[in-house]
């Protein structure tokens, strides 16, 4: 499909983007509530064997994705974008239905995996991005993504708690109607991104392997530094689903229902960012000092939940957290510069699972810091230890940030050949 005939229904597309990456985020938020009490009833009702099997869950699936994102980067630069979006569409939604099917403990397990392996559609929709959009507007189209996360894992977890009340299988199943209902959409209006000219010539396996991915990335050293940024804010956001209900009972008293109003409004403030802030910060500041702001915003804000003694302390951080939603986009904005068009999936995929490997080290270094700081043995009761080192992280990142050069190229290199590769 030749460019210019993308250009009148970018729009459209873009929207079909952001709409498929708010009902996968919106599938996923419905079961957050769930998932723990189903696995509590497998296991006959031990809350702290459900605790432990959550936990493997949440770990195998980091895992999982840590080698298939590169796999589906790789399938859509080959392919195209569309078939493979598509594909994860309805892979979900079988597989909702498929674990709200699930008779047993293990089958849950096996469809908790193969969730991971087709939750494509947030890594091929940054590429798609990439395809689309003018490399100076590719911040606020990131922005819109990161809105469409933000609403999701408002809408989801609140729905998923109401539908879970009634019967908790019940959420799997609305869901998978979600996915796909995204699936039939997707089919009826979704247009390729990426033209057969711009693919690569060959499915490439060399840069599908997780490593192979990791060797992608070091084919382009004018990024490592925000790869770095990348994984290290990744690795900081674990906090929240690492310690944050938890924390929130320890150090203030606050319940179930009032941690959920906190993460909501944690989600409301991350949409208002991305919407009406992102685009207006990367225009007047530039994409280098937007991802500063943002990053620098997000270390005060973790450093204001780790010291605060009471809870109105703690709310008076989330605004200035919020802005760290302005770092993601525009470091995206800068490695989406900085590569070829036909290696975007690729890249992205390499990203999404050096993600994923922060999901897998990150909640064993939080939950772990925070219950050790709570605990008998502790040298001082520190229950904001994690968002403490958090705030670290984010400060690293910042300095490795500041440290990368006063500014990025303005224009991404020449298109590189595709190597052959094994087949």
């Amino acid at each position: 499909m030749p460019i210019p005939t993308l250009l009148p229904g970018r729009r459209a597309a873009l929207a079909f983007i952001f709409v498929t990456v708010l009902i996968d985020v919106i599938a996923f938020g419905l079961i957050i509530p769930v998932l723990p009490h189903l696995v509590q009833q497998f296991v006959g009702g031990s809350t702290s064997q459900a605790a432990y099997w959550t936990g493997v869950f949440s770990f195998t699936f980091a895992l999982v994705q840590f080698f298939s994102a590169p796999v589906q980067g790789a399938l859509s630069d080959r392919y195209g974008r569309r078939p493979v979006i598509l594909l994860s569409c309805l892979g979900l939604g079988v597989d909702f239905v498929f674990m709200a099917l699930a008779p047993s403990l293990g089958w849950l397990f096996v469809g908790r995996v193969v969730s991971a392996i087709t939750s494509a559609s947030f890594t091929t929709a940054n590429a798609y991005i990439a395809d689309v959009v003018p490399a100076e507007r590719r911040a606020k189209s990131y922005g819109l993504i990161g809105a469409a996360f933000g609403l999701g894992f408002i809408i989801g977890p609140l729905l998923g708690g109401v539908l879970g009340a009634i019967e908790h299988r019940l959420p799997f199943w609305v869901a998978a109607a979600l996915a796909l209902l995204n699936f039939l959409y997707g089919l009826l209006v979704l247009p390729e991104s990426l033209p057969p000219e711009r693919r690569s010539a060959r499915f490439d396996w060399r840069h599908a392997r997780p490593l192979g991915g990791v060797r992608l990335l070091a084919e382009f050293p004018r990024i490592w530094p925000l790869v770095a940024v990348v994984f290290i804010a990744n690795f900081a956001h674990y906090v929240y689903p690492s310690t944050f209900v938890l924390f929130a009972d320890a150090a203030f008293g606050w319940g179930e229902r009032a941690a959920g109003y906190v993460l909501a409004l944690v989600g409301v403030l991350s949409v208002v960012v991305n919407v009406a802030v992102v685009g207006r910060a990367v225009k007047r500041l530039g994409e280098r000092r937007a991802m500063l702001l943002g990053l620098g915003c997000g270390a005060l804000g973790f450093l204001v939940y780790g010291l605060a003694g009471q809870g109105w302390v703690f709310l008076l951080g989330l605004p200035l957290s919020a802005l760290w939603a302005i770092a993601s986009p525009a470091t995206m904005a800068l490695i989406t510069r900085q590569i070829p068009a036909q290696m975007q999936g690729r890249i992205q995929g390499a990203l999404s699972g050096l993600v994923s490997l922060a999901g897998i080290v990150a909640p064993a270094l939080f939950a772990g810091s925070f219950g050790f700081f709570i605990g008998p043995h502790a040298p001082l009761r520190l229950p904001g230890i994690a968002f403490l080192l958090a705030a670290l992280l984010l400060a690293a990142a910042a300095t490795i940030a500041w440290r990368a050069g006063r500014r990025v190229a303005a224009e991404p290199p020449p298109a590189v050949a595709d190597g052959p590769g094994p087949g």
